[in-house]
């Protein structure tokens, strides 16, 4: 006789449903689709904050993690507590499964932010960003004006800049909100004077309209003025946030010269992405794991990212390159966006439903 199969205790169910959920979820979020959520407001307006995503990892190829050890469905921190959620006893190798493209200029990425040097390369914290320059290509900004490869660059639609408003008296939230201004987005001056507002230029027309505003200026940093917190750092380039460049974004396999003006643009990149133990630059020479190098081939391409508001954005300007290891995945679509500033039903954008992102 056959013997009867045991049925499982309800515990038993429930914990294999679990650990099954778990697997599940960790498989799609490693290999095809991972939630983020727009947090900052250096993509408004096109996204906003309170948008939730979908990022393809498809898009540009899964990436195999380079941390294992992680608890699923984590990423810094175990939820809800300071203990780390991952070991880094074991570092696997960059490799990257194929995918449908690489990463196209304007596309809109999601990236490990380079510069968190505390966490391996998969578990530094997500950005978004444009990639407004891929492998090869030359930026410059001149006067805010992004321009790429000596070409005027593309413009997001919904692309903002800082304007001082002036006005005949005091505007209160419900007037912005009237031109599309949300709370986030405008600043008062300590004096009571105008206002710091972050716009479109459809905005920015409709405020110039209204009887109440005496004067708009876009706020454009001068050409020549250096600002410290700016790439390349430790460098005399009297560059700024509207004043850039011009920078050529390195390429997998490309070679340059170590001529003083390169090892002042690739030094860091170089120190911090390529992997060598040890990089030194020393008597105006840069030293490989203490041996003199006068010439130096670039191990994987980067990246230059932008906001599209490019006066609220913490981006390439200020910390260089993105390395194409640090890629998560592209843009996709929304699935939901909320307003923390309304109630109820009116916290839900409808319009954003499952809106693609361009």
């Amino acid at each position: 006789m056959s013997k009867t199969k045991k049925k499982k205790s309800p515990t038993r169910e429930w914990v294999d449903a679990l650990v099954f959920a778990v697997v599940a979820a960790s498989l799609i979020r490693w290999l095809l689709l991972e939630p983020f959520t727009i947090p900052t407001a250096s993509m408004e307006k096109s996204l906003l904050v309170g948008d939730f995503l979908f990022v393809s990892k498809m898009h540009y190829g899964t990436r195999i993690p380079k941390t294992p050890l992680q608890v699923p469905l984590t990423h810094q921190k175990i939820w809800g507590t300071e203990i780390p959620s991952y070991s880094d006893a074991i570092q696997l190798p960059y490799y990257r499964l194929p995918g449908f493209t690489d990463v196209q200029r304007n596309d809109v990425v999601v990236f490990n932010y380079p510069v968190e040097f505390q966490y391996p390369p998969d578990l530094k914290t997500n950005y978004i960003k444009r990639a407004v320059g891929t492998p090869g290509d030359v930026i410059e900004i001149k006067l805010g004006e992004l321009i790429v490869n000596g070409e005027q660059a593309f413009k997001p639609e919904e692309m903002q800049y800082s304007y001082d408003v002036i006005s005949n008296r005091p505007l209160n939230p419900d007037f912005f909100k009237e031109y599309g201004v949300n709370q986030e987005s405008f600043l008062t001056f300590s004096d009571g004077s105008g206002y710091l507002v972050f716009a479109t230029d459809e905005v920015i027309s409709r405020l110039e309209s209204s009887p109440v505003v005496t004067s708009v200026n876009k706020r454009i940093e001068r050409a020549g003025l250096r600002d410290n917190t700016i790439f390349p750092p430790n460098t005399d380039y009297k560059w700024n946030r509207d004043n850039f460049g011009p920078l050529k974004v390195p390429t997998e396999g490309e070679t340059i010269q170590l001529t003083q003006e390169n090892l002042e643009k690739y030094f860091y990149t170089i120190e911090h992405y390529e992997g060598h133990d040890s990089v030194v630059l020393q008597d105006g020479n840069l030293l490989i794991d203490g041996q003199k190098v006068d010439s130096y081939t670039f191990k994987q391409n980067y990246y230059f990212m932008m906001g599209d508001n490019r006066h609220d954005s913490l981006d390439s300007r200020f910390w260089g390159f993105v390395p194409e290891d640090h890629i998560v995945g592209k843009a996709w679509f929304l699935w939901l966006s909320l307003d923390k500033y309304e109630s109820m039903f009116n916290k839900i954008r409808w319009s954003r439903f499952f809106k693609g992102i361009d």
